[in-house]
């Protein structure tokens, strides 16, 4: 994933903690928030030292960043996600962090439901 689609700076991730709105389910909370001088959307991740040693948080980080890269063309355009896993997600394996992904994003009508046109 290109580095224009990443937020870095502390700054970035503070307006969309007190700007945006949250969904959250068992293993996830995402922040959300509207921009509308983006052409793309914008992730920030973060994977707190309590759920797990560098190996497992840039796993599940590694994870998180392959579902946007997938999901390009579904999730919504010109918003900043900021995604904050929690200890569940320590212990999942690449489907079942892409399901709960999907799930917390449809909650937050942030991506659009996957169509099955090759059926």
């Amino acid at each position: 994933m290109k580095k224009t689609f990443r937020i870095k700076k502390n700054t970035e991730f503070q307006a969309v903690f007190r700007k945006g709105a949250s969904v959250a389910n068992r293993q996830f909370v995402v922040y959300i928030l509207e921009k509308k001088d983006q052409g793309h959307f914008r992730i920030g991740l973060s994977v707190s030292k309590k759920i797990g040693n560098a190996v497992t948080r840039n796993r599940i980080k590694r994870y998180i960043r392959q579902f946007f890269q997938e999901n390009q063309t579904r999730v919504s355009p010109m918003k900043d996600y900021v995604i904050i896993a929690r200890k569940p997600a320590a212990e999942m394996d690449y489907h079942s962090i892409k399901k709960s992904l999907e799930h917390v994003l449809l909650l937050g009508k942030s991506i659009r439901k996957e169509s099955n046109d090759n059926k």
